[in-house]
């Protein structure tokens, strides 16, 4: 058996929003998805291709051909159909302080069974990057519905390359699917397991007892060697900026708090080495993200203290900031060093600690938020950053008065672009205003180690930071 130590576990309603790397790759080896995340684009699965059509509005799946559940039924346009209209249910889609994240896309979408193997999903407006939701969209066995709708989160039914044989609080356990269409993973069982305290989940690597061990400490992991992995988390580290009202309304204010941070410093001093500057909106690993096109944000203190002065605030400012204690972990450590780093322009920070995080995120939804609050973002897809977050005119779960029109035509731009390559570019232009009017202030992200048993020199991490199990190494007996 092949064993994965990770700091959770946990397994809920397959049709909830999640970005919990330990309940995704989970998810992703029970459930055959339409397609797959590969690097910055989407490559077929359950899926074997599809169309879309100029306006980007109607989308045409032609799906692999006798694929059952896991119970023995068929997994046909049929049930994809269903699953589509469940995760549109305005009680579907849930994440942490965020309802009904996927029924925003898919709520007025019409759905047309062709035949067994052939879906057509026409949409109410253009959305080019609608494989980023269906990434996502787990295709469940409707025969599990009811028991799901009743909160049993055992009954996990799907037509994916494991099928689940156990789950408990400290272990779920899944044994490989034989004849997959997308072909038999190396390890014909695998078991996730609750190990939270991550110097016993290298102890376990190192001792053999464990395969895989996942967010490991980054320096104390360097004992593992060549079974040591790094990879850049796509999750931004950042401060959401209320820009409805106070001195962050003023997009000079804004701007001047981007160029007055030291990311490097920060790097250094809060996330000692395990973490890379971030200076745009998205990840690196993020589709259209623009890194490397100019625009990236750099300090220039010089500059910041002139835009405060032409702001009228050459005298100091201070701004309220609202601090989670967890999500990120280290929030108020780095609270704490932006507060050193801004006194250097005139800036002192009055923070505000608040232990409980859920209620904290439901907060910052009912935008009541001071001036700064310490956030993070998750979502892979670039597009969701931009509709959900950035956009004024859907003023989504995340967004704090900022507002925009020429970002705001380029989302309309890019939203109904189905060319790949020109769309990207489109998001890369937005990425280049959003440095010169910044939205959140931008920090880092993550570096994360996993431990991989065995000498696997060509093991890269996918893109957005959940173990693909389906495609790990033969790691079964390994030392």
């Amino acid at each position: 058996m092949t064993v994965i130590a990770q700091a959770r576990l946990g397994i809920h309603d397959p049709h909830d929003c999640t970005d919990a790397n330990d309940e995704l790759t989970i998810l992703h080896a029970v459930y055959d998805t339409l397609v797959r995340r590969v690097g910055q684009r989407f490559v077929p699965h359950l899926a074997q291709r599809w169309t879309v059509s100029e306006d980007a509005r109607t989308w045409v799946f032609h799906l692999h051909p006798g694929v059952k559940f896991h119970d023995g039924t068929d997994c046909d346009a049929d049930a994809v159909a269903l699953c589509l209209q469940r995760m549109a249910r305005e009680d579907k889609g849930y994440t942490l302080g965020a309802p009904a994240v996927w029924r925003q896309f898919l709520k007025d979408a019409v759905l047309d069974v062709i035949d067994a193997e052939t879906i057509r999903v026409t949409l109410a407006e253009p959305m080019a990057d609608l494989l980023d939701v269906l990434e996502q969209g787990f295709i469940v066995a409707p025969s599990a519905f009811a028991a799901l709708d009743a909160k049993d989160y055992t009954a996990q039914i799907g037509s994916g390359p494991y099928k689940l044989v156990s789950i408990s609080d400290t272990e779920i356990s899944a044994t490989r699917v034989n004849n997959h269409f997308a072909g038999e993973p190396a390890n014909a069982t695998v078991s996730w397991r609750l190990v939270p305290d991550a110097a016993a989940r290298l102890s376990l690597l190192e001792r053999g007892e464990v395969q895989v061990a996942n967010t490991l400490d980054f320096e104390a992991s360097r004992a593992l060697g060549d079974m040591r992995h790094e990879f850049l988390s796509p999750v931004a580290i950042i401060y959401l900026l209320n820009a409805a009202k106070g001195p962050l309304a003023d997009g000079r204010v804004r701007r001047a708090l981007s160029l007055a941070v030291d990311r490097d410093a920060i790097v250094q001093t809060v996330m000692a080495g395990a973490a890379q500057p971030l200076r745009g909106f998205v990840s690196p690993n993020h589709y259209g993200s623009g890194h490397g096109a100019g625009g990236d944000a750099q300090m220039d203190r010089t500059q910041a203290r002139a835009l405060l002065v032409e702001a009228g605030f050459g005298d100091g400012l201070t701004l309220e900031v609202d601090c989670p204690t967890r999500l990120p972990d280290e929030a108020q450590r780095l609270t704490a060093a932006l507060a050193d780093q801004l006194n250097a322009v005139g800036i002192t920070l009055n923070v505000h600690i608040h232990p409980e995080r859920e209620d904290y995120a439901h907060m910052v939804r009912r935008k009541e938020i001071r001036d700064l609050c310490v956030f993070d973002s998750s979502p892979m897809s670039t597009y969701r950053v931009l509709y959900e977050k950035i956009d004024a005119r859907i003023a989504g779960s995340w967004w704090q008065g900022y507002h925009n029109p020429a970002v705001e035509a380029l989302i309309d731009e890019g939203r109904a672009t189905p060319d790949s390559d020109a769309r990207s570019d489109i998001w890369q232009k937005a990425y280049t205003l959003l440095q010169e009017d910044p939205a959140w202030l931008t920090l880092y992200n993550p570096i994360r180690v996993i431990g991989v048993a065995g000498d696997h020199p060509g093991f890269v991490m996918p893109a957005d930071g959940v173990i693909d199990v389906a495609r790990l190494p033969a790691l079964e007996g390994a030392a």
